[in-house]
């Protein structure tokens, strides 16, 4: 198997301003992440956070410590959260085995050291995308369905936003130290994600796009509000999204995302709310 890492800093918005096509994804967009028999992860100094993906086919793919973790095994003094977007899957860990069908979810709290990743079948692969924050304490490992999580619907067809957010890893749903995942669907017809945007300075997220359609792509938008950029991104390409930042997106089709994030609180609705008209 192949393991790769990769660091990104921090960038402040005024720096931002000034950045380019090939600079913003430079630092921003993920655009290596399921790979047959590798994982990819992206360590970004933004609060921390790595996003990364596991696609196991031939093999058992085991995450490993990284150089830049200054730890003995990857989970050491961080939690993780997997949302399985292949076929079925096992997620062993520290011998224990947890089954994830397409787009089910596991949290697996800081401490644990064996994390392994394997396909039901190498003809119809498992694709574990996943995140990982810093942790103060352990929380028990959980398995999350979609019936099991916290489902909110919001938006209309009439403003081409009509969603379906399925809240898995979050606080009110699971324990955790900070990090907290889920997933929007969007329904046919509609295309916009996170509109009306927001920002919130206390946490920053990862957004991962997948369920895109052969032939289309989605449109990031990014920056501070008076200060605006986009990204096209394909399927099952990431992006992220620094605190100061606005995190929406608009597709040439419906698709699915993945948010996660972490930071200074668990409080879901701590967002500061942008009118649309005030988006420049």
């Amino acid at each position: 198997m192949t393991q790769n890492f990769e660091l990104r800093h921090a960038v402040h918005p005024n720096d931002f301003k000034a950045y380019g096509t090939a600079k913003i994804n430079e630092h921003f967009a993920m655009r290596t992440m399921m790979v047959a028999d590798e994982i990819n992860m992206v360590y970004s100094m933004h609060d921390r956070y790595i996003g990364g993906g596991a696609m196991p086919v031939n093999e058992v793919l085991e995450l490993a410590t990284e150089g830049e973790l200054k730890a003995d095994y990857f989970l050491e003094r961080r939690e993780l959260g997997i949302i399985n977007i292949g076929a079925s899957g096992m997620v062993e860990v520290d011998g224990k085995s947890y089954t994830l069908a397409n787009k089910e979810a596991l949290y697996v709290g800081q401490g644990n050291k064996k994390i392994r990743f394997k396909s039901d079948s190498k003809d119809n692969p498992a694709k574990f995308y996943f995140n990982s924050a810093p942790a103060h304490t352990n929380y028990p490992t959980k398995l999350i369905t979609k019936k099991e999580a916290e489902i909110v619907e919001l938006g209309s067809l009439q403003t081409a936003n009509h969603r379906v957010i399925y809240k898995l890893i979050v606080n009110s749903v699971v324990e955790t130290c900070q990090l907290q995942m889920g997933m929007t669907e969007l329904k046919e017809g509609s295309v916009w994600n996170t509109i009306p945007a927001h920002t919130h300075n206390r946490r920053m997220e990862i957004y991962f796009y997948f369920d895109i359609a052969e032939g289309h792509a989605v449109s990031h938008f990014m920056g501070q509000a008076d200060e605006t950029r986009h990204v096209w991104l394909h399927n099952e390409q990431a992006i992220i999204s620094p605190p100061w930042s606005i995190h929406a997106g608009s597709g040439t089709t419906n698709y699915t995302f993945i948010w996660g994030m972490c930071g200074e609180n668990l409080d879901y609705g701590d967002m500061d709310k942008l009118s649309i008209t005030d988006l420049k």
